[in-house]
């Protein structure tokens, strides 16, 4: 797999367009991360690391509202392998106008975009969430 984080938001995204309650994955530190990212903005209501199987799996149990629509609007990737988008610390763009947020790999670890602004740090932008 050449996009193991492209991988990992396209499956949470069709889980959420067929109303599924959980998505698996195979695991990495880098989705973990992401994972506990949106768990705390509230776009997913819990992130847990199984061990059945071959190795190490990423179960992540979806949100959604009170007339079962996703609380994920859209999730998409910024930064692909083969075009990274890089933000200075002034370089930061809101997402829709403050209602959505990104996630960027900075030297301070996986952050999102206010975080990183407050922090005063710049990184890859690797998605765009709202």
């Amino acid at each position: 797999m050449s996009d193991p984080i492209g991988d990992m938001l396209t499956r949470i995204r069709n889980a959420a367009l067929a109303k599924k309650k959980t998505v698996v994955m195979p695991y990495s530190k880098m989705k973990e991360r992401v994972a506990e990212i949106l768990r705390m903005e509230g776009y997913v209501t819990s992130v847990e690391i199984l061990t059945l199987g071959v190795g190490p799996s990423l179960q992540i149990v979806l949100n959604y509202t009170g007339n079962q629509m996703p609380v994920i609007q859209e999730i998409h990737r910024v930064s692909t392998p083969g075009q990274r988008k890089y933000a200075g610390k002034a370089g930061i763009a809101k997402v829709r106008s403050g209602l959505g947020m990104s996630i960027l790999s900075t030297s301070r670890g996986v952050l999102t975009d206010a975080q990183a602004r407050q922090i005063g740090v710049g990184g890859e932008v690797l998605c765009e969430v709202w």
